[in-house]
This record gives C-alpha cells, structure tokens and sequence, in this order.
C-alpha cells in the first residue's frame, strides 16, 4: 500500500513507523525540516519539506500513485485542504483527516463532509476518541485499559494483577475449569517489557498486565475475580477545562444523574467560558498543583483524580498529589511514550496515551480485509483486531483446535447474530462472523491476511 502522511509529529511518526515496519510504502510531508530529517534518518519512509496541503508537495510525495492520503498535522484546515486536493487533483481513493475543533462536527454541518462538498472519508477526533476512552475507564475503574468492539457487546481489558490478586500463580487451564461458565478469555500479559500470548499451562504473576477479551456483562465479574471491585466513579476532579475535560465533564453530566463533578482550570477566561457551558459541574480557577485548591475541590472525598492537562509532568504530579490528599484512584493523560513505563512506579493507576488512540483508530482504515476495529497495545507491541470472517478464510468451517495458529495469535470472541461466543477448542468459525483477535506485532500480518478475499494470500 502507498500511504502519504501529512504531518510528521508524534501520531504522524506513530503511524508512519508502524507502516513502514509492515513494508508499505510511506511518504511523509511536514513544514519542519527538523522533523522531515528526524524521521528520514531513523525511518525507512520517504520525507518531504512544504505544506500538506500545497499540491506540488502533494506531487512530489507521490500522491497521485497513493491508496491513502492521512492528514494529522497541527491545523484542522491543513489537514482538510490536504484531502480536498487529494481527491479533486489526485484522485486518491481514501483520505483521513485529524479533526480538533468540534465546531465542525457538530451534527447540523455533517453534510459539511460528503464527497460534494469536502470528500474526507474517515474523520478523527483526537477529543471525543480520548474523552469516551476516558468515560469508559471511570465506569470500570478497576480495569487499566478498557476497548471495545462488536458494537460494544465486547470488551478488552488490561487487569494488573496486584499483590492480592486471587487468581495469581493459577494455571490458566485452572482457571477456565473453575469458572466454566464466565465469558472471558485471557488473550495476552505484559510481563516486565515482554507481551505475549500464554498458553493454558501458564499461570500469572503479581505485577503481570493481564489483557482479557470478555462479554460486556461478564466484565465486571472478571475484574471481581483478579481481585478488582472497585465502583464507578460518581465524585470526580478533573484537572484540565480544555476540550477534553469539557467533552468528559458534559458527558457525565448527562449520563450519570448522581455524579459529582468539580474541574480546576488554570485560564480564568476558559474556567468561566465551560462554566457558561456545564450545567452541575462546579468550575474552580487555579493550579491543580495547589493544594489548597485541591482541598477546596474536596479532593480527599473523590473517587477519582482524572488529570487532562495538555502537560505531562502536571498531569503525573497532579495524580500523585490527589492520592496523598486521600483520593482514591487516579486517571492520567500522557503524550510522552516514555512516561507510561514507569507510570504505576509513581502512583498512576491509570493512563491514556492520546497518540495511541488516534493511532489505533487510524489503523482501522489502513489494515486489509474485512477489518472492523482495530486497538494497539503498549506502543505497537500488539493489536486487538475485530474483522469479519468470509467464506474463504481459512479460519472458517473447521474446529478452532484444528487450527493451526501460530504463536503471537489468539482469538478471544465471535460475534454472530448479535451474540458473543466465547470460543473454546470445539467452537467453528463461520462466514460474516465478526472475530476478535489478539496479535503480537509480527502477527498483525497473518491475521490481515486471514481476513482476506483469497486463500492465496495466506
């Protein structure tokens, strides 16, 4: 596949390295030489110094042999103009654009983008991506990771297995006999730096980040039995009044009537702009690094400390602070790819990387096949792919213990005729089922290819 990227920042690298290491051909534009070079010189992709949206830089990149234009540089209208173009000189078949500003998703303008007007096909939105990532982490606090797929009747979580984890040093063979009857599959655990796929013979160990794939009913007592019963979060600090933590704060003002939600913004013109905007939210000016402000907060009697500043080293502080002041559990947003390895060594429990999420979503679109829902895991070590099964997959039609699926691939759910089946060794595969899968990052491949038209693939 021949990919143009407009942008070469974090999520522009992001996905340029990840398809770069899968042999397609990337082309990468960005106005800063200092960029262009850095990911010229540590990447094997093609780079180009203009403007994405200029379509002399656009020719020079190869757009007009591209299977996909992607626009994630910092301006909405760069990206934007960069698929117009593509589309009205070029005829690029797919183009994506990274959209921030909600002025133009609103539903009224959504006519805004349809191919006679502005022909984007795939628009993302760093905000809303996060903020329901963040949503969905409050409801179930005791997971790390929370994704879901299947039209939400699926769920992957990341479980960290603590010193008073019930089930550690159980086999998983052990496991899937004492609780037959649970809906859950163990896909893959983070052990140290290493991610991998056990086998049944394997047990878990304290300190492992375990990612289970279970029915959405069946996730909470999942969390129950690795020992997390923690309740959803009803009193929440949000540090941070930017669009995510609006998105956040409004959103849990419709969806939770008891909820108790008080914000702490740094800008007094923004503190009083959402406060225009939220309804029950109570909005407080200051320094989520002040504790007094904190108290004032009440942050002792909060469930939980949800840190979405646009800064790293403030979010993490923020958290730790919440904690010491008697805040139960804390959420942090971190940009930095370096942080998250040493986030729980601080008193993080729980983390959002924002480039991981557009990266993912991103993926979705560029992956072959019948793919669905796409979901990466600790900086690219692994996926969750959701993809639809056709006739000529070689998946399809045998018993899964026939199978044979190499190392790094494990399928954790079927989703037929709106029901999740969770799949054991006898269970068949058939043609227009939606499957989840979990694959190492030297899998993802083979996984594509399963979803493909042809045998011939494969």
């Amino acid at each position: 596949m021949k990919v143009v990227i407009c942008g070469a920042g974090q999520v522009g690298y992001g996905i340029a390295e990840k398809l770069a290491a899968e042999q397609n051909d990337v082309s990468v534009i960005d106005s800063s030489p200092k960029l262009v070079n850095a990911i010229r010189d540590t990447l094997d992709v093609r780079g180009f110094v203009g403007h994405g949206s200029h379509p002399d830089t656009l020719a020079l990149a190869g757009a007009d042999q591209a299977d996909m234009l992607i626009g994630v540089t910092l301006y909405d209208e760069v990206n934007m103009v960069a698929c117009q173009v593509a589309h009205s000189l070029f005829n690029v078949p797919t183009k994506v654009a990274r959209i921030r500003a909600q002025s133009y998703l609103q539903t009224h303008w959504q006519d805004l983008f349809s191919r006679d007007n502005m022909p984007i096909d795939v628009i993302i939105s760093p905000e809303i991506e996060v903020g329901e990532m963040v949503l969905r982490r409050m409801a179930l606090p005791g997971a790390v990771e929370t994704i879901r797929f299947a039209d939400d009747n699926v769920v992957v979580v990341g479980i960290l297995c603590e010193e008073d984890c019930p089930v550690v040093d159980t086999p998983l063979r052990q496991l899937t006999e004492l609780f037959s009857d649970l809906g859950a599959v163990v896909v893959g655990v983070l052990r140290g730096n290493h991610l991998f796929v056990p086998k049944s013979a394997d047990s878990m160990l304290e300190g492992d980040l375990v990612y289970v794939v279970a029915k959405r009913d069946h996730v909470r007592r999942t969390l129950a039995i690795f020992g997390h019963e923690e309740p959803e979060a009803n009193r929440v600090v949000i540090a941070g009044g930017g669009n995510i933590g609006l998105y956040v704060a409004r959103n849990m003002e419709q969806r939770q009537s008891r909820a108790k939600i008080k914000i702490v913004e740094s800008s007094r013109d923004r503190a009083i702009q959402i406060a225009d905007d939220l309804k029950r939210t109570v909005i407080l000016h200051g320094s989520a690094l002040d504790q007094e402000i904190l108290r004032e907060a009440d942050i002792q009697e909060a469930d939980t400390m949800v840190a979405l500043t646009n800064d790293d080293e403030v979010n993490i502080l923020s958290c730790v602070m919440a904690k010491k002041l008697g805040c139960r559990r804390n959420l942090s947003l971190l940009n930095n790819t370096s942080y998250p390895a040493f986030a729980h060594a601080l008193g993080i429990d729980a983390f959002i990387n924002p480039r991981a999420v557009t990266i993912s979503k991103i993926l979705q679109h560029v992956r072959r096949g019948r793919i669905r829902g796409v979901h990466s895991l600790q900086n690219g070590q692994a996926e969750v792919i959701e993809a639809e099964a056709l006739e000529t997959s070689p998946l399809v039609g045998r018993p899964l213990s026939a199978v044979d699926l190499p190392d790094g691939i494990r399928v954790g759910a079927i989703y037929r005729d709106n029901t999740v089946i969770t799949p054991s060794g006898r269970t068949q595969i058939e043609a227009n089922d939606r499957v989840v899968i979990f694959a190492t990052a030297e899998r993802v491949r083979q996984v594509e290819q399963m979803f493909r038209v042809s045998l011939e693939f494969f």
